[in-house]
């Protein structure tokens, strides 16, 4: 594949670059940090269409951004589930007005949204959704359980997959609604503790929320479609930008072999070799199927590629740190905090990697079913 930046991609990556050497190590509020994205234009370079507030960027400039984003140091976006998932899926089924209320705020960085999918009888198979929206007169009433829903304690809506068909199963009956947040007594958010003491996923209950009736994206009924094509938008030009903060994981893992000696253990060297190895690949692999659409695999395809590679290297970080990896700080006064440095963060993050966002099991059989025709997977049987 010819895939290469123009001079005009190597101009963007220069104000890119000099733009965040100025204002990234200032960005402390993550809304702030937001807005000052939006106010300079950075969020929505990806987006079809433009007259929303934001500038559009070819594909490759897009490229460029998410790289010297991710190299800059840049804290982690609080404003990307509406950037990259929610806006890109109203382009594609939103009616006008609800393109005009709702994509100027997201690329100005004011409002900052979550998404309610997952539940807790219905996360990789999310056929099985509960939760149901009743019509009321104007709009819907909502009661159910998201699970799972990262940064909703920070959110300002909630794009939500809901039943509006009583009786119905599957993928019938679906609705793609847009929920506001700010519903005391209606909506309830409950942070859930990980493995690495943070909290940026949620629990999200929903006790007769409000939605009205104009936010129904794609019309009722059509939210499992609606649902679908948002999760393909979900891995573009972001897992390149991914990728660049998997090649600095790796550099720690290797600063760290060599400080422990493990470097000298040949098995180590050549897991380390591997992962190099692989990492490339990967990123050749998310070039070659950058921008094409209709490829029914390529998603499951990279997320499996991705999920196991940062795994395996969690494992890694563990193994050349030796016992060391198992302690943290050695400080016994009552008032210390046990914190996780960078190596241990990323091993305990890691487990969740062919989890999340679908599992492993669930990407195999899309691959199966969709990309080599082989028969579908009896349902029921368990």
């Amino acid at each position: 594949m010819d895939f290469g930046f123009s001079a005009e991609d190597e101009a963007f990556r220069t104000e890119a670059r000099v733009w965040l050497s100025g204002h990234a190590e200032s960005a402390r509020d993550r809304r702030a940090w937001e807005r000052a994205l939006g106010e300079a234009g950075w969020i929505g370079l990806g987006w079809s269409e433009g007259g929303y507030g934001n500038r559009t960027g070819t594909l490759t400039q897009q490229v460029v951004w998410a790289e010297e984003y991710a190299r800059s140091g840049a804290p982690p976006r609080s404003g990307h589930i509406g950037e990259k998932l929610l806006a890109p899926t109203l382009l594609a089924h939103g009616t006008e007005e609800q393109k005009a209320r709702f994509l100027p705020p997201v690329a100005a960085g004011d409002e900052l949204w979550c998404q309610g999918y997952s539940e807790p009888g219905a996360g990789s198979d999310l056929a099985g959704v509960r939760t149901a929206a009743v019509p009321d007169g104007s709009g819907y009433r909502i009661s159910g359980q998201k699970i799972w829903t990262s940064l909703a304690h920070e959110a300002d809506w909630c794009f939500v997959l809901a039943r509006t068909e009583a009786g119905s199963r599957r993928h019938h009956g679906l609705s793609f609604l847009l929920v506001p947040m700010d519903q005391p007594g209606r909506i309830e958010v409950r942070p859930i503790r990980q493995l690495t003491g943070t909290s940026d996923f949620n629990e999200v209950f929903f006790d007769g929320a409000r939605a009205r009736v104009e936010h129904v994206v794609g019309g009722e009924g059509s939210g499992w479609k609606v649902a679908m094509s948002l999760l393909g938008f979900e891995r573009g030009v972001s897992t390149l930008a991914q990728q660049i903060g998997f090649a600095e994981e790796l550099r720690r893992v290797l600063r760290a072999a060599v400080d422990t000696g493990a470097v000298t253990d040949p098995v180590v060297r050549e897991r380390l070799v591997r992962q190099w190895a692989e990492l490339r690949a990967m990123r050749w692999n998310a070039l070659r199927t950058l921008g094409r659409s209709g490829d029914a695999g390529a998603s499951s395809v990279a997320k499996l590629l991705w999920g196991g590679w940062h795994q395996r290297l969690g494992e890694l970080a563990m193994q050349v740190r030796g016992a060391a990896a198992g302690v943290g700080p050695v400080d016994w006064s009552p008032s210390a905090s046990y914190e996780l440095d960078l190596l241990q963060h990323l091993f305990l993050f890691s487990r969740a990697d062919t989890i999340y966002g679908g599992s492993d099991q669930v990407q195999r059989t899309i691959i199966a079913e969709r990309v080599l025709g082989l028969p579908r997977e009896p349902k029921g049987v368990f």
